[in-house]
């Protein structure tokens, strides 16, 4: 609303959007419609408010779209490509959908903010967010990467693999060649390049080199995700000597900005306090 303000021709008090959990990167659902209301309220409650002219009103309407568009792009549990068309064109567009189409009828849901939503849908959606918020300008293959990084998982449970360490090392690799040979499918459907799939395939699979930007971002915002969705109940079925390995392996491998971002965001105090032990 700040940045709104800066461009209205009359007054406005600028106003919160309050919600449970960090907007970036979460699937809070903010509604739109709230946020508008609370976003005219605030041309009611400004100092020196009057009648607005033909012209004052074509520029609140231009505003109020460009609200909507960053009220769905960064804080609704939909797609994070807002409305308007995306700077990559139609082609990006039909590929998100076919990806979100892929993953809609997971039968796995988790809890976020209250409400039930279909698992990987939603880790799709989050991971996508995370991305764009940690890449300057991300490029068209990692967010296509980001959506379809765990299409239809549901399809290979773990216990499709023997237990043990090897059993689940066999199965995450075939997770990730059953991930990229899916996303392919869907990208030669929307009319993508070879090129362009090649490099979605490297993502998905983590054969980037190291010091690959897109990869990193890849990297850290699967554990952002993590953090938000699954660190809570994966801590109470793990034994805490083993639970302090994971999270420092985990830090080792993620980035400077990442492990601030983590730190940051709307972590349960019995999860931060992991965190902070096992970081000690």
């Amino acid at each position: 609303p700040s940045i709104i303000a800066e461009t209205l021709p009359f007054p406005f008090v600028p106003v919160t959007c309050t919600v449970p959990r960090p907007c970036w990167g979460s699937a809070t659902r903010c509604s739109s419609e709230r946020i508008e209301a609370r976003f005219m309220g605030g041309l009611a409650e400004a100092p020196g408010s009057r009648s607005m002219s033909t012209n004052d009103s074509r520029n609140l309407m231009a505003c109020r779209a460009f609200m909507r568009a960053i009220v769905g792009s960064v804080c609704n549990a939909g797609p994070a490509v807002p409305d308007t068309p995306h700077r990559f064109g139609p082609r990006f567009e039909r590929a998100i959908a076919l990806i979100d189409e892929a993953n809609a009828p997971d039968p796995v849901t988790i809890e976020v903010d209250g409400r039930t939503v279909p698992k990987e849908l939603t880790h799709a959606r989050m991971l996508t967010a995370w991305v764009e918020r940690l890449l300057p300008e991300p490029g068209e293959a990692v967010l296509l990467a980001a959506r379809a990084h765990h299409i239809r998982r549901w399809e290979s449970p773990r216990d499709s693999f023997p237990a043990g360490r090897r059993g689940y090392l066999r199965w995450r690799r075939d997770l990730q060649l059953r991930h990229a040979a899916h996303a392919r499918a869907l990208l030669e459907e929307a009319g993508y390049d070879e090129d362009t799939i090649a490099r979605v395939e490297r993502l998905i699979r983590k054969e980037t080199p190291k010091r690959d930007p897109e990869g990193q971002a890849f990297e850290d915002g699967l554990t952002l995700v993590f953090l938000e969705t699954q660190l809570h109940d994966f801590a109470l079925q793990t034994d805490p000597e083993t639970m302090a390995g994971v999270i420092q392996k985990t830090w080792r491998k993620i980035s400077p900005e990442a492990r601030e971002l983590a730190l940051a965001s709307d972590l349960a105090p019995e999860d931060r306090a992991l965190i902070e032990r096992a970081l000690a």
